[in-house]
């Protein structure tokens, strides 16, 4: 069995389902993971990085070792750029995911999905979970390759899963994170109803790992972050931390009542 995730940036995997990837490498599943970009606009918070490092090869080395926090395999990176965002937005760079054509991000996917044969997808959700235009452009992009895998793969994937995050726990984690990217953000709109969580996954036993991988960012989640405010806010961040959600983005054949407690649940 495989487990394929595709993200935009390094720590999206982390942050997104780092406790999901963890329970299945853990358990024999092969699990792999895509990076569309080096996050090569990613803000440099910790002071004792030098603040003229090369941003993309600095990202790179912190998402290798959050793949070994996970017990995962090394990253595959797509090689495109990180759009960036607000003063770090890189309008002119045609290589920027805001800039890539959709189709060209699709057919990027697809050799990947034909080598691993993947039973099961992962990526973000339609909002690409707190609006981050990198987000929603390879989430569309994963979404339409699980699609054409129905004709232009020799074995389609079975299930498409999207991050999602439900309403209330959503208002607990923006308490939690404050001056965080889900700031300001409407929970009704960004967040998601519980009846509509095709699966709930109990990850309290990889919280160790799934922390290791998330600290394993250090120019993301320094003193200088929004991550360094969840101090003091334990329920909130605890919660985050425990338990992982997922709305269901495709399906090919039956799927079990959900919520499953297993994206492989009949498979």
């Amino acid at each position: 069995m495989t487990l394929l995730a595709i993200y935009a940036h390094p720590d999206d995997e982390a942050f997104g389902a780092g406790g999901t990837l963890a329970r299945y490498a853990a358990a024999g599943i092969d699990v792999r993971l895509i990076c569309a970009t080096r996050g090569e606009s990613g803000k440099i918070t910790d002071p004792d990085i030098d603040p003229a490092s090369d941003v993309a090869a600095l990202r790179e080395g912190e998402l290798k070792d959050a793949c070994a926090a996970l017990g995962i395999p090394e990253p595959i990176f797509l090689g495109f750029h990180d759009s960036g965002r607000q003063e770090r937005t890189r309008h002119d760079d045609p290589q920027a995911l805001m800039n890539v054509d959709e189709m060209v991000l699709e057919e990027a996917l697809l050799p990947w999905i034909e080598r691993f044969r993947p039973q099961v997808m992962l990526t973000f959700d339609p909002h690409g979970g707190y609006g981050h235009i990198d987000h929603i452009r390879i989430q569309r992009a994963a979404t339409a390759a699980f699609w054409s895998c129905g004709n232009l793969v020799t074995a389609a994937p079975r299930r498409l899963f999207y991050n999602a995050i439900p309403v209330e726990r959503m208002r607990r984690l923006q308490a939690a994170r404050r001056g965080g990217p889900m700031d300001g953000l409407d929970p009704a709109r960004y967040g998601v109803s519980d009846d509509s969580l095709a699966a709930v996954l109990d990850v309290s036993a990889f919280m160790e790992a799934k922390e290791r991988a998330i600290r394993a960012h250090r120019s993301q989640v320094g003193p200088r972050s929004s991550f360094a405010s969840r101090e003091g806010q334990q329920e909130g961040w605890r919660a985050f931390m425990e338990r992982e959600t997922f709305t269901l983005g495709g399906v090919r054949g039956a799927f079990p009542e959900p919520p499953v407690p297993d994206l492989f649940a009949g498979l």
